[in-house]
């Protein structure tokens, strides 16, 4: 019976964590180099206004260094 409350608690957190599988750390940066055309510097995981992304940075033909968002559920660029 002492497991129940840690067990609750541990399902509860798990609920609360964003769904990152759907769009992988590679598809994101795929993504981001079809919409820039340039190279990709950095991708890491962020969370803008309650939805969950991949923030891209690039650098593109003209040498500016840029950052694209992808959303993780769909891919989409933001």
């Amino acid at each position: 019976m002492k497991f129940l409350p840690a067990l609750t608690a541990a399902l509860l957190m798990a609920l609360t964590l964003p769904a990152w599988a759907d769009v992988s750390r590679e598809d994101a940066a795929a993504s981001a180099q079809r919409a820039s055309g340039g190279r990709v510097l950095a991708v890491d995981r962020a969370d803008r206004g309650g939805r969950a992304v991949w923030r891209v940075k690039v650098l593109t033909p003209q040498g500016e260094v840029k950052v694209i968002l992808v959303d993780a559920a769909s891919g989409r660029t933001l």
